[in-house]
């Protein structure tokens, strides 16, 4: 999902932020207050030592799907199963496969079958999901559904089941379930049949950026989609870098460009950063941009960088002793340390650590410099 941890030991940044709330099971459609079992499930689920196999659970496959040994049981099979065993399960399936999309077991049975089925019986079942892709997308366990059909149907039906979001494209966006489907339609459906949802983004990128979902939605976008989709988002994005690189989720997505975009992009966004070090590495999330701006950014912008944080500020302190006793900044400058690559700004950098090394040990922040890159400096 989004820029990951820089590899830092136990450190309380923005990447301890990104939780993605765990949705409350809703209960299944097949469960019931009393749960009464069939003789043959009951001995299915009681004896161990029988050897079962598809065809001896003929006319109750729906039934073993949703009970959690039972779908179990058929997920194993179907990925070795013959194609007339697969069908025998398809056809039990198919009259109650909406109901099976939303169950808390049922669900895995039906992304078994798109994944090991016949090209038609994926064809058939994602047939049954027309109609019910935006209610099954908002579904906890009915989005995984929609996820599994759209990596292993043809591209005219994947055309077909992302349109039915059109018009409710936010609103899955900004759902913790719905988003996951977002995403991998971004992933893998040709982009001439999404330009719907990129439609949808213009003039949303900073409240999409800012979202715990949107966030992951905008990333997979501008890592999927062609340029002549995204350019108008990303100018839209580069208007308000300042505030996103500040923000808890907005930081991620500007990573994320210093990371896997162009290089023109890139250097618009250290462009923003540049007479800012100190500050924004004081910052808990911008920190973290500054740190992709040292190791993603151009030669040249990587010195000016270094160098802001060498020179006397006018009041006669050194931002380099802030750094070096700060929370956040502190890993802004082990990752100046890791990639500085002109030896006479490395010497210096290093000669200007050890002049405060005495008065930063003392500090907790400072100890993580002292302690990590100490063969370095020492």
């Amino acid at each position: 999902m989004a820029t990951g941890a820089s590899g830092q030991n136990a450190r309380p940044r923005a990447h301890d932020t990104l939780v993605t709330p765990v949705a409350t099971a809703v209960p299944s459609s097949l469960d019931a207050t009393h749960i009464i079992r069939s003789p043959l499930l009951e001995e299915f689920r009681s004896n161990k030592n029988r050897k079962y196999e598809l065809k001896d659970i003929a006319d109750h496959v729906v039934e073993f799907s949703g009970d959690q040994h039972g779908s179990r049981f058929i997920q194993q099979k179907l990925e070795t199963a013959n194609s007339d065993e697969k069908q025998l399960v398809f056809d039990e399936i198919l009259p109650n496969c909406l109901q099976l999309m939303t169950d808390v077991f049922g669900n895995y049975v039906i992304q078994k079958l798109f994944e090991h089925g016949s090209q038609a019986q994926k064809t058939v079942l994602a047939k049954q999901m027309e109609g019910h892709i935006l209610s099954l997308s908002l579904q906890m366990y009915g989005c995984r559904v929609v996820q599994k059909a759209l990596e292993h149907v043809l591209t005219d039906q994947q055309a077909v089941m992302i349109r039915e979001l059109d018009g409710s494209v936010l609103k899955c966006v900004k759902d913790q379930n719905g988003n996951h489907v977002v995403q991998k339609a971004i992933e893998r459906v040709p982009s001439r049949h999404i330009q719907f949802i990129i439609d949808t983004f213009h003039g949303q990128v900073y409240h999409l950026a800012t979202h715990p979902y949107g966030c992951r939605v905008i990333q997979r976008m501008f890592e999927h989609c062609p340029e002549v989709q995204t350019a108008r988002l990303l100018e839209e994005l580069h208007c308000c870098t300042n505030q996103l690189v500040q923000d808890q989720y907005g930081n991620y997505v500007v990573q994320h460009i210093l990371e896997h975009g162009k290089e023109e992009e890139k250097n618009k966004i250290v462009s923003k950063i540049r007479g800012h070090v100190l500050q924004l590495s004081k910052h808990k999330f911008a920190s973290n941009v500054v740190e992709k701006c040292v190791a993603y950014g151009r030669t040249e912008d990587r010195r000016a960088l270094i160098d802001e944080v060498l020179q006397p500020r006018p009041d006669g302190s050194y931002p380099l002793l802030t750094l070096m006793k700060d929370q956040y900044a502190n890993y802004v400058l082990q990752k100046m340390l890791d990639v500085v690559d002109d030896v006479d700004q490395r010497d210096l950098l290093v000669s200007k650590i050890k002049m405060h090394l005495h008065s930063v040990r003392k500090y907790t922040y400072g100890k993580h410099l002292t302690q990590s890159k100490w063969r370095l400096v020492c």
